[in-house]
C-alpha cells in the first residue's frame, strides 16, 4: 500500500464517524380521507402509509364509505374499497407487508354503527388475526370507560389531552389525534410562529406523556408542513397526499446534512484584485456540476460564509453544448478549454470532429507550463478536454494515448489502471506516491495517481487531498520560474448531484473551498497570479427549501438526477478580475483568459 492510499485508509477511520447524518425522527403516514383518492387503499398502502382512514355510514345495513348520508356510492363499501382489497394484498403478499392500521371514521349513529363494523370484520378473521393490522375507531366513538367491552382488535382514536383513570381504557387507546387548527392557523408556509411553535410542542409532549403515538388532524399540507411535523415529533402524518408525502419523508435521510466539518474562511488582501497589472499566471478551478444553489448549500452550511463569496468579480456563464440545451461535461470542458462549443461527447474537437488547440497546447507555444489536477480520474471528461482529442469522452484508451505525448508538466488524479507505469516513464512522467513530493520536485514532469481506480470522496475518508495537491502543484510550477496555467476540478459535486444526496454535495463544495483557498492565497503572495472559478454545469435542478445556519443544517431537493441547463456563477480574483463580470457563453472563458494574458 503506498503512502497516499494509507492516508485515505486512515482518514476514512477517523472521519467516518463524523460523516454519519444525524437521525431523524420515526414517523408514519395517514393517508386522510383515503376513500376520496382515486385508487382508495392501494395508493397509500402501495406508498407505505401505516394509517389509512375511512368514513363509514351505516345505512341499510351496510357500511358505506363516506362521509355523508346524501354522498353514498352504493358500490363504495368500507368492504369493496378497503376488506377486500387488504384480504387480497395478504394473500397474494403484495406491497411491502407494513404495519397498517385502518383509521374507521364513524359519521352515523355510534353503537349501531360501531356493532356493525365488528361484526363485518368478523368475516375475515386472517385479517383481524394478523398482527401487523388494527382497527382504530374514531369520529363517533363509545365513552372511554366502555372502550374494554369491544373485541381485542378494536381500538379507540382518543381525541382529548385529558387523563383517562382506568387503565384498561387506555390500553384500547391506539393514538391520540387532536384539530391542528385549534392550536395554530399556521398555513404550511414560512414557519410556525414562535407562540404557535410552544403550543404544538406542548400539545404534543403531552399526548407523548401518556406513551402513545399523536396525530393532527386538519393540517396544512405542504412540504414544509411535513418537515415541521416531522422535526416536532409528531408521530402520524396526516396528509391528502400520500405518495408525494411518502416520497418527500422516506427521503429525508439523503437529503438532509448536518454539516460539522467547516471550512475555514481566508480573507483576501485585494492588493492586486482587479487592478490592471499584467497577469501572469492563470489557476482555473472547475467545481463539477456545482451551480448556485451547490455553492449557497456550502455557504451556508458553513455558517454563511466561505473563502468564495469573499470575491469581488462575479458573472454568470450559459453552458449549452452546440448540439443540445443541456450540455454534458466533456463539450462543456472543451468550450472552457478550446474557446469553442462543440457537441456532447466531445473531447477537443470541433463539431466536425476536427482537433482544436486547447489552452495548455497554445500557452505552451508561449513557453508556459501547465498542469491539471482533479478528484475524477485524470482521464475524466473535465481534465482530458485540457490534454486530449477524442470523439467520445469514453474512449479511455485515446485519452490515456493524449496525455503521454501532452504538453502537461504536472497531473494529479484517480485512475492508474488505466495507464502502464512503463510508458509514462517512456514520456518522460516521473510518478511520485507522495503529495507532499510535488512542491520540491525539480523532475521536468510529474504525475501523482491518488486511486488506483475511482478517487475516494470526502465522506468515505478522502482528507484534503484536492488542496493539499493544490498546494504543492502551485508551488512545484512556480518553482520552474516560467508562467503557468494549473487547471483544478473538484469532480464530485457533480456525482453527488447524480445520486441527489445532499451530504456529498455540501461535503465535496466545502472541500473545494479549501482548493480555493491555496490559489487564493498563491495569487495573494504573488501579485501576478489570476484566479478564476466556475463550473462546467449545474446537475440536479439543486434547491434548498430549509435550514439552520447555526447548526449547519441544510435540507436539499431535486428536480432532476441529470445536468440541467442552469446558468452557473463565475469568480475572479487578481489582477484583470473584473474583465469576467458580466453574462456570457461558457466558451468565452477561454477566450477572456487569453485576452488578459495578452496571448493571441
Amino acid at each position: 500500500m503506498n503512502r497516499t492510499n494509507f492516508i485515505f485508509s486512515f482518514l476514512f477511520l477517523i472521519a467516518t464517524p463524523f460523516c454519519i447524518g444525524q437521525q431523524t425522527n420515526e414517523f408514519k403516514i395517514h393517508s386522510h380521507n383515503d376513500y376520496l383518492q382515486n385508487a382508495p387503499f392501494w395508493g397509500a398502502y402501495d406508498h407505505g402509509a401505516n394509517s389509512i382512514e375511512v368514513d363509514v355510514f351505516l345505512k341499510n345495513d351496510t357500511l358505506f364509505a363516506t362521509h355523508a348520508e346524501e354522498d353514498i356510492i352504493s358500490n363504495h363499501t368500507i368492504e369493496s374499497l378497503y376488506l377486500e382489497p387488504l384480504q387480497r394484498a395478504l394473500d397474494l403478499r403484495l406491497g411491502k407487508q407494513q404495519e397498517v392500521q385502518l383509521l374507521v371514521d364513524i359519521k352515523s349513529e355510534t353503537y349501531s354503527t360501531l356493532d356493525k363494523i365488528v361484526s363485518v370484520l368478523e368475516s375475515y378473521p386472517k385479517i383481524i388475526k394478523n398482527p401487523n393490522l388494527s382497527f382504530v375507531i374514531s369520529g363517533n366513538r363509545p365513552k372511554p370507560e366502555q372502550y374494554q367491552n369491544y373485541p381485542n382488535h378494536i381500538l379507540f382514536d382518543y381525541q382529548s389531552l385529558e387523563n383517562i383513570s382506568d387503565q384498561k381504557a387506555w390500553d384500547k387507546v391506539a393514538l391520540i389525534s387532536l384539530p391542528f387548527h385549534k392550536f395554530s392557523q399556521w398555513n404550511g408556509k414560512g414557519r410556525l410562529t414562535a407562540s404557535d411553535l410552544q403550543k404544538v410542542k406542548a400539545v404534543i409532549e403531552k399526548a407523548h406523556s401518556y406513551n402513545k403515538p399523536f396525530r393532527f388532524w386538519a393540517t396544512p399540507d405542504s412540504k414544509t408542513a411535513w418537515k415541521a411535523f416531522h422535526d416536532l415529533g409528531v408521530d402520524y402524518i396526516n396528509t391528502d397526499v400520500p405518495d408525494l408525502s411518502s416520497a418527500y419523508l422516506n427521503t429525508l435521510n439523503s437529503r438532509v446534512y448536518y454539516n460539522t466539518n467547516n471550512s475555514a474562511v481566508y480573507t483576501p488582501s485585494y492588493q492586486y484584485d482587479q487592478s490592471k497589472k499584467k497577469v501572469k499566471n492563470v489557476i482555473l478551478l472547475i467545481g463539477d456540476g456545482n451551480g448556485l444553489t451547490q455553492i449557497s448549500s456550502s455557504v451556508l452550511a458553513n455558517g454563511g460564509s466561505t473563502t468564495l463569496t469573499q470575491l469581488k468579480s462575479i458573472g454568470f456563464i450559459k453552458t449549452q453544448s452546440s448540439d443540445d440545451f443541456t450540455t454534458d461535461s466533456a463539450a462543456a470542458g472543451t468550450a472552457l478549454a478550446t474557446g469553442e462549443k462543440t457537441y456532447n461527447r466531445s473531447i477537443g474537437l470541433d463539431n466536425n470532429q476536427q482537433p482544436l488547440l486547447n489552452i495548455t497546447e497554445l500557452l505552451h507555444q508561449h513557453q508556459y507550463v501547465s498542469g491539471c489536477i482533479t478528484t475524477d480520474k485524470v482521464v475524466g471528461a473535465t481534465p482530458s478536454a485540457f490534454y486530449a482529442h477524442q470523439k467520445d469522452r469514453d474512449d479511455i484508451p485515446g485519452i490515456t494515448r493524449d496525455l503521454l505525448k501532452s504538453k502537461l508538466s504536472l497531473f494529479v488524479g484517480g485512475g492508474a489502471s488505466n495507464f502502464n507505469k512503463q510508458e509514462l516513464e517512456e514520456h518522460h512522467f516521473t510518478m511520485l506516491e507522495d503529495l507532499d513530493k510535488i512542491g520540491s520536485s525539480k523532475k521536468d514532469k510529474i504525475g501523482v495517481f491518488i486511486a488506483e481506480n475511482e478517487v475516494p470522496s470526502i465522506l468515505d475518508g478522502r482528507g484534503p487531498v484536492l488542496a493539499k495537491a493544490t498546494k504543492n502543484g502551485l508551488q512545484y510550477l512556480d518553482a520552474k520560474k516560467q508562467p503557468f496555467f494549473l487547471m483544478v476540478e473538484a469532480a464530485q459535486i457533480d456525482s453527488y448531484g447524480h445520486k441527489n444526496e445532499v451530504s456529498g454535495i455540501i461535503s465535496e463544495g466545502l472541500d473545494f473551498d479549501e482548493a480555493i483557498a491555496e490559489a487564493i492565497k498563491f495569487a495573494d503572495k504573488t501579485g501576478n497570479t489570476l484566479v478564476v472559478i466556475t463550473a462546467d454545469h449545474e446537475t440536479s435542478g439543486f434547491t434548498i427549501p430549509q435550514g439552520n445556519m447555526k447548526t449547519g443544517t441544510i435540507e436539499g431537493d431535486f428536480t432532476t438526477s441529470d445536468h440541467t441547463g442552469t446558468m452557473v456563477p463565475i469568480f475572479a480574483y487578481g489582477p484583470q478580475s473584473q474583465e469576467f463580470q458580466g453574462v456570457y457563453e461558457n466558451n468565452e472563458v477561454y477566450h477572456k483568459i487569453l485576452r488578459v494574458l495578452r496571448v493571441k
